[in-house]
């Protein structure tokens, strides 16, 4: 694992898109690494921010499209949560809509969110939006720890 890492790594920007993307699937892999590496290596915040957000949302949309099958065994079989798990996600998305992808960020939890998202066929384009912004907000705020900036321009 650590060898793929590095090797994502050493494709600077791309890598990270591609980490992301992973890490914000049903894949269990972590962006974190690879983006710590790229910090240290003086890669742009900006573009780091930029590339992970649009990876990770991306990942979303692929579980978003996974809970779109609306075949429970396969969400179960692939995403590898229990009928329990699944019920819990799709009561929080009854709950909240679309505005639980601002949680989509959390481990486990916002991929059972996502996942239910487009099990439930809820709202698209309002779903993305909110994934994005909180993978944003994720993202800024690890970056910013990182460099002990606020600001990434």
């Amino acid at each position: 694992m650590e060898v793929f890492l590095q090797y994502l790594i050493d494709y600077g920007v791309a890598g990270m898109f591609i980490s992301a993307f992973l890490a914000g699937s049903i894949l269990p892999l972590s962006s974190e690494f690879v983006l710590a590496g790229l910090v240290a290596a003086g890669v742009a915040p900006l573009e780091l921010l930029l590339s992970a957000t649009l990876g990770n949302t991306l990942g979303s949309a692929l579980n978003y499209g996974i809970g779109r099958l609306g075949r429970e065994a396969w969400i179960e079989r692939w995403v590898k949560v229990t009928p329990e798990q699944l019920e819990r996600g799709k009561g929080y998305v009854r709950r909240f809509g679309f505005w639980g992808g601002l949680l989509s960020w959390l481990p486990v939890l916002g991929e059972l969110i996502t996942v239910a998202m487009g099990f439930l066929r809820v709202n698209l384009p309002l779903s993305l939006l909110t994934i994005f912004v909180g993978k944003l907000v994720r993202y800024w705020a690890i970056i910013a720890t990182m460099t002990g900036a606020m600001t990434l321009f």
